[in-house]
């Protein structure tokens, strides 16, 4: 659910910040009445789509007298690209992939919606092994540098393995589940609808899957710091649609059911198909939920495990000595990292708001 390809995420990781830093810092600074939020399709951004369809969004948007298109970018990592570019307002994306791109790259961004966390959506599967220790000489076909190479980090940490116990090979997204179905692919790491499709395989076994890192792998809305600080209704609105909207989707109802059959056509697939990705997902469907769990120390302590895997494959940049290069805010005010770097922000507020509905 994340790099399309590692091409793609070796480039954005390592290059754009020196390119498009400076530029997207000095434009973000400003009170304003129109903003752009860019998504992607994923079961757990999706929602984003119905909310606008539904006018659900431009509902929040007149209460506060402003405009939000919500826009939706065919390639995940090119919207976050364009997001740290300054060419949108705000961008749905993975803590990781928040953290390795726009952070990295020196814009300061606000987790402002924690919408969930993967909860078996991504896995590692294997034709031939029972168990991840059966994985040690073998070869994992994966993208690369994606959450499906920090999974397997993570399933190679909790047997006492090490990546340099096996063979990573990259591959893409598209062509994973057809080279799958050859008999040199062994093993795979993916995220659904593909891990649904390769565990369907005749006797293949899933070895891990993201519930057994509960925490690890979040799905956020994540707006420009600078900008929300100016514009503080753009967080009110956004808050207030996303939290109606998961009121809807959540309810067991003939709307609830609609809802869900829609944003399974909008993902592809149907009614069935998407409540079985919501299955494999930890969502919060009400605002206290999303600030309980960003509070807790497993969210904290998931955030130092993904800096950590970040800083050694270098999604960093040149710059970073250290894991701690770029700092992480939470909640509470404590920092993760260098105090004089603070470019990644959970900022529960607007989400407090919203649990006493004084938004």
């Amino acid at each position: 659910m994340t790099s399309p390809t590692v091409l793609k995420r070796l480039g954005s990781a390592l290059s754009i910040g020196l390119l498009t830093a400076s530029a997207a810092m000095n434009a973000a600074a400003e009170e304003k009445d129109s903003f752009s939020i860019a998504w992607t399709i994923y079961a757990g951004w999706v929602p984003w789509q119905y909310a606008e369809d539904y006018g659900i969004v431009k509902k929040w948007a007149d209460k506060y007298d402003i405009e939000i298109d919500i826009v939706q970018v065919n390639d995940y990592i090119e919207s976050i690209n364009q997001y740290t570019a300054g060419q949108f307002d705000g961008v749905t994306a993975t803590s990781m992939d928040g953290l390795s791109i726009p952070s990295a790259s020196g814009i300061d961004t606000t987790a402002l919606i924690v919408g969930d966390y993967s909860n078996g959506n991504d896995g590692l599967v294997s034709k031939d092994g029972k168990s991840i220790e059966d994985l040690e000489g073998e070869t994992v076909h994966l993208v690369e540098l994606s959450v499906s190479h920090y999974l397997l980090a993570r399933a190679l940490t909790s047997v006492g393995l090490e990546e340099r116990d096996l063979s990573v090979v990259n591959i893409s997204d598209a062509d994973l589940v057809s080279a799958f179905q050859t008999d040199d692919v062994r093993h795979v790491g993916t995220w659904n609808p593909l891990l649904t499709e390769v565990e369907g395989f005749p006797g293949a076994t899933k070895l891990f899957d993201s519930s057994q890192i509960p925490g690890h792998i979040k799905d956020l809305t994540l707006v420009n710091t600078e900008t929300l600080a100016d514009n503080p209704k753009l967080g009110k609105a956004l808050v207030g649609a996303w939290f109606e909207t998961m009121n809807i989707v959540k309810a067991d109802t003939e709307a609830g059911a609609e809802a869900r059959a829609y944003l399974g056509k909008l993902s592809g697939t149907d009614q069935a198909g998407y409540e079985a990705q919501l299955a494999g997902m930890k969502m919060f469907w009400e605002p206290q939920m999303s600030v309980d769990f960003i509070n807790s120390k497993e969210a904290s302590e998931a955030m130092d495990s993904v800096r950590q895997f970040s800083f050694d494959k270098g999604l960093l940049g040149q710059g970073a000595m250290s894991p701690d290069f770029v700092g992480i805010q939470f909640p509470d005010g404590t920092i993760m990292g260098d105090e004089g770097n603070v470019k990644l922000r959970f900022n529960d507020e607007y989400m407090k708001m919203g649990a006493a509905e004084t938004l």
